[in-house]
């Protein structure tokens, strides 16, 4: 199979279950929204999942792209099954340790991160969703290892529709506080134990093998702090609101943040295609040069996706939510393009995971992290919870170019002076709408227009191609 189709189908694939997942909680929104009494309530709920995806981190411990990795290095199916076992049964351990500490913390985590120690009974829900979380992330591995799109797609539609099958009843009875939460957790619960029945061949505790973990520590312990930085750049400016403003307040950035994250649809189609298709090609000759414009394709893609975000985002909060909800309309484009710098961040990056030297991500997302919280403290007094998006942004940005600027020295990326043009162009444009038109759909749209003709016409030569190659199947196709 071809690199290009290789990429492609998994990208579409990935994509349309990436499209299910998280479309069908986009839609949800308005309704849970309407059946809440206020953003408090939101807020509540987004911080739990907030919890859940910080505490996941330290149990996993990067093992999931360690198993990911070295399961690739030898053909042997044994060799493959002691993989997984052992990065399950560690994985396991580390839950279990993680579960165990947070029920004792209950009261401070409920204090620090929800506000008030009254919601400790939360803590028992969100610590039972992140030992959930962290095992079904080994256990559902094999899936997407052995490239099983279709298992991936039932998935993904059946996850969700279980979650805000329980969520709804909940809500409408006034369980307002734990609707979401524990909506998320039975439906995890029920996924990993769909998982554990469809991969049980991969797994057995007599397959343990400590020298295998070694190893396979010795990638993901280095990986393991980008895990927690990343959970900095995605939900610390929560938590930051939180105590800075309100959890109301982060109930309306949480709902701003629903429909930037829309762009998972792109990332999530990225991450399910990516990993497969990044270590299976990555002894091949021209490795750099296809990574690069793997790179600069997405970029283009994630460019011309967020001009037409900022332009349709005040309408689309308009027409969904009523009162407090629409201020989310103005934080939206940044968490939009935030998710898709990761995704360019992780593209970029993959480079020093193929040399097996994880250590430079660390130092450039630090800095970047860092330089989010500062921003943070800063900006959240002044500019409210536009403030926090715009430090997120901010991060990201300068963490990819800093890692583009070093993987060129190091040359293992390449990149061209079109895809620098097409950066300012949407930068220019960005600036131009938040100052003049934010609130203007006509002409935001009509602008962001005009960016995606003039990326089209930078890369008017792949585009050509594409169609030629289009042309010529249907031909064959018709021929045949």
């Amino acid at each position: 199979m071809s690199k290009v189709k290789l990429f492609t189908e998994n990208f579409l694939v990935y994509g349309f279950g990436g499209i299910i997942a998280k479309l069908i909680p986009l839609v949800m929104v308005p309704v849970v929204t309407r059946l809440m009494p206020d953003s408090t309530y939101f807020g509540l709920s987004d911080l739990s999942t907030t919890v859940v995806a910080l505490a996941s981190s330290l149990a996993i411990i990067g093992m999931y792209d360690a198993m990911f990795r070295m399961f690739f290095d030898k053909e042997d199916e044994g060799f493959q099954k002691d993989i997984c076992s052992t990065a399950l049964l560690f994985t396991l351990g580390t839950s279990i340790v993680v579960f165990v500490l947070m029920l004792l913390g209950r009261n401070w985590i409920a204090r620090f991160f929800f506000g008030d120690r009254q919601y400790a009974y939360l803590v028992y829900i969100t610590a039972t969703a992140t030992l959930v979380s962290a095992t079904n992330s080994i256990i559902s591995a094999p899936t997407r290892i052995q490239n099983k799109r279709t298992v991936f797609l039932v998935t993904n539609t059946v996850g969700p529709l279980l979650s805000y099958g329980v969520a709804i009843p909940l809500l409408l009875h006034g369980y307002y506080v734990i609707a979401l939460p524990l909506a998320l957790m039975i439906s995890g619960v029920t996924m990993e134990a769909a998982f554990l029945v469809l991969n049980r061949k991969w797994f057995s505790p007599r397959r343990f093998n400590k020298k295998l973990l070694r190893q396979m520590l010795a990638i993901a312990v280095p990986l393991f702090p980008n895990f927690l930085i990343y959970w900095v750049f995605n939900s610390s400016d929560r938590l930051m609101i939180t105590n800075v403003m309100s959890i109301a307040a982060a109930g309306i950035y949480s709902v701003g943040s629903k429909l930037g994250s829309a762009s998972q649809l792109i990332y999530m189609a990225f991450a399910g295609g990516w990993q497969y298709f990044a270590f299976s090609t990555m002894k091949e000759e021209n490795q750099v040069a296809s990574n690069s414009k793997v790179f600069e394709y997405l970029g283009i893609l994630s460019f011309a996706a967020f001009a037409f975000v900022c332009g349709f985002s005040y309408w689309i909060f308009k027409t969904l939510f009523v009162g407090e909800y629409v201020e989310g309309y103005i934080v939206a484009p940044y968490l939009f393009l935030a998710p898709l710098l990761q995704m360019l961040f992780q593209v970029a990056c993959n480079q020093f995971i193929v040399i097996k030297k994880t250590w430079p991500n660390l130092f450039i997302l630090s800095g970047g992290a860092a330089l989010n919280i500062v921003l943070n403290l800063f900006l959240i007094p002044v500019l409210g919870i536009e403030g926090a998006a715009i430090a997120s942004l901010i991060g990201y940005i300068v963490s990819v170019a800093v890692a583009v600027a070093v993987l060129y020295r190091m040359k293992l990326i390449v990149l061209s002076g079109r895809f620098l043009a097409a950066c300012i162009a949407v930068a220019a444009y960005f600036i131009a709408w938040r100052m003049l038109f934010n609130n203007n759909t006509l002409l935001g749209a009509a602008f962001a227009a005009l960016v995606t003709a003039f990326f089209l016409y930078l890369y008017r030569k792949e585009l050509r191609w594409l169609l030629c190659r289009l042309t010529a199947k249907r031909k064959a196709r018709q021929d045949g």
